[in-house]
């Protein structure tokens, strides 16, 4: 739950450009090719690693429906991350509750090769980024301890 009306949890979730006010590790956006309605719009993360260098990740929404539900692929071929991932899918639900917005984060990863045997590290990664996620996001809309 999040104490921000949907249409200003939407704004903000359904524009790359906030990704560093809320997405964690996201230092900046750049090259955003947005697209009306969302959907086909692309991106590139700057991500800042545990040693302070700075990992280009490219991205595409899939899927857009305002105020709903906003959906965005990491494109994997030919990056570093292919070594770990097939496909790595991010998708944010909006749902109108008392008080607020409820926001459901789910992260789909498909593991590559031998990273299959390390999914429970993974997953435990994942949970973590989107509880950071959800933390940053209801910081980023006034809310103070979100979640």
């Amino acid at each position: 739950m999040i104490a921000a009306d949907r249409d200003a949890v939407w704004r903000v979730i359904s524009d790359p450009h906030h990704l560093p006010r809320w997405w964690p590790k996201v230092t900046r956006v750049e090259n955003v090719d947005a697209h009306e309605r969302g959907a086909g719009t692309t991106w590139t993360e700057v991500l800042e690693t545990a040693s302070g260098k700075g990992v280009r990740a490219a991205f595409r929404c899939r899927r857009s429906r305002e105020p709903d539900e906003y959906e965005w692929e990491q494109e994997i071929e030919d990056t570093p991350f292919a070594k770990v991932f097939k496909t790595s899918v991010t998708t944010v639900s909006l749902d109108d509750a008392d008080g607020g917005t409820r926001v459901t984060l789910e992260l789909d990863q498909d593991l590559r090769g031998l990273s299959v045997l390390g999914g429970f590290m993974v997953r435990r990664a994942s949970r973590d980024q989107l509880d950071a996620a959800l933390g940053a996001l209801a910081g980023t809309l006034g809310e103070t301890g979100g979640g």
